[in-house]
């Protein structure tokens, strides 16, 4: 038995169509959750596209009720060869925003996988069930080529309303702790820095939305007859949200703007390009924080944006004064930010700049995550990687977008480590959503050689009390 066994298997899968096959049946479960209401199709992906492959390397598996009403159900499913092997967690959701039919291009629907070139086409395929199906298929090939044994435990736990929020996420990780203890997460999601190298992020951006809201009177009024003596909103929330971020993107409201940027970080970042592909917007030069990179700015600085703005009709302006106006804006940002305290340090930078009247409502959360990039298990991660696909890897400090790490970092206490296998033009939650194949077979070699890897005696950094822990345990077979 060799690495490069585990490598070829994961290449047949690939080759040899079984890959396609079993995406093209999963893509096929109309599995959306952000419609506020869990379809019998949540349950039915986890029971008959889920639990048949892991039960059949070895899984026992458990669909888990959501505590939420409306929420979507969760599989926990645990291979055990030795309580006293180290253990691996790893994640995936077999949810899917809306589809969106209409508006796909002629020949391509988002409930059947369809391939244009390097193009695999259908919703789910770049998130999330093209790469939780990559790393099911590389660790059946790990475990195929160690003839059945991996040498650690591993832990499934797919979600079915990552999509909506992740309601219930954080309770049923809290509720089933002892099931879910891991020595070490890996997972996929999220798109690569850019489809020419594999990327390797140890976090997430966090994320809270808030609105402004200035109700000024019950109705509007003819602007000729009132204007100049009646308080327009329209013009007192865009100085409100003027008053939080300049003309140029820079936040100034100091208590939301993050720690600075440590060496470690800009280090990870010094050669990181952002944008460029065929597919991507232009950076906008000057744009942001002054002083940092693109790439420092995207992923290792706060943003406040302004995701929606309304005061009357903007789709048919009348004449009159609006009665009120929003803004509907969003922090994201990076560990260390007081991202809880949010509405009260909006509401007293408002109050201290005359804008008392705005009304401040957060509308959704969701915790930053960072492992430290200095961690030994970045190392071995980016060896691993770098070997499997013969390529240098892009490291991220975290992702740029969010994602619920913080059940795994935070409440179960693990590092982190994400291996994505999209691509930022992949069309994810819009539209034409694709996976390219190349990617798909790259991730399904680099997936198989991290679970080779993680095997591998005295290769992975296990931490020094587990590995005494497994001197007495069964002899994991030799490569």
């Amino acid at each position: 038995m060799q690495r490069t066994d585990s490598l070829a298997a994961a290449t047949a899968y690939f080759d040899g169509g079984g890959f396609f096959t079993d995406l093209e049946r999963r893509v096929a479960f109309r599995t959306e959750s952000d419609t506020g209401a869990a379809t019998p199709a949540l349950e039915a992906y986890l029971r008959e596209e889920m639990m048949p492959p892991l039960s059949a390397l070895g899984f026992a598996c458990e669909v888990v009720a959501n505590p939420v009403p409306g929420g979507g159900p969760f599989l926990i499913a645990r291979r055990v060869e030795d309580p006293l092997l180290p253990t691996v967690m790893t994640y995936g959701h077999g949810d899917v925003v809306s589809g969106q039919d209409a508006q796909w291009d002629e020949g391509l629907a988002p409930w059947a996988l369809t391939v244009r070139g390097e193009r695999w086409y259908g919703r789910g395929t770049a998130d999330n069930k093209g790469q939780h199906s990559i790393n099911l298929g590389g660790l059946a090939a790990a475990l195929k080529a160690r003839g059945g044994r991996l040498g650690y435990n591993m832990t499934w736990l797919v979600e079915m309303g990552e999509e909506a929020a992740s309601p219930g996420l954080h309770a049923v990780c809290a509720q089933h702790r002892d099931a879910l203890r891991a020595d070490l997460f890996i997972a996929s999601d999220g798109p690569r820095v850019s489809a020419q190298r594999p990327t390797l992020f140890l976090g997430s951006r966090g994320a809270v939305n808030f609105s402004l809201r200035l109700r000024a009177r019950p109705r509007g009024y003819h602007s000729g007859n009132w204007g100049g003596v009646l308080v327009n909103p329209g013009t007192v929330l865009s100085h409100a949200v003027a008053s939080l971020v300049d003309a140029r993107g820079r936040i100034l409201v100091d208590a939301l703007r993050p720690p600075p940027v440590t060496q470690a970080v800009r280090n990870a970042l010094a050669d990181i390009a952002i944008g460029g592909g065929a597919d991507d917007p232009t950076v906008d030069e000057g744009w942001g924080e002054p002083g940092l990179s693109p790439a420092e700015r995207l992923v290792a600085w706060n943003t406040i944006e302004v995701l929606a703005l309304g005061a009357g009709s903007a789709t048919r302006p009348v004449n009159a004064i609006p009665s009120e106006a929003v803004a509907h804006c969003q922090l994201r940002f990076v560990v260390g930010t007081p991202w809880q305290d949010l509405q009260q340090i909006v509401r007293a930078h408002l109050d201290a700049h005359g804008f008392d009247q705005v009304e401040v409502n957060v509308t959704l959360t969701g915790a930053a995550t960072r492992l430290d990039v200095e961690n030994p298990w970045v190392g071995w991660a980016r060896q691993s990687i770098e070997h499997s696909s013969g390529q240098r890897l892009d490291l991220l400090p975290n992702l740029a977008g969010s994602l619920p790490n913080d059940v795994f970092a935070d409440l179960l206490g693990l590092p982190t480590l994400w291996v994505p296998h999209s691509y930022p033009a992949c069309a994810q939650h819009a539209p034409n959503e694709h996976l390219l194949a190349p990617l798909a077979r790259e991730g399904l070699r680099i997936m198989a050689g991290l679970y080779w890897d993680l095997g591998e005696p005295g290769l992975a950094p296990w931490a020094a009390g587990r590995l005494s822990q497994t001197a007495g345990a069964a002899a994991i077979p030799s490569a």
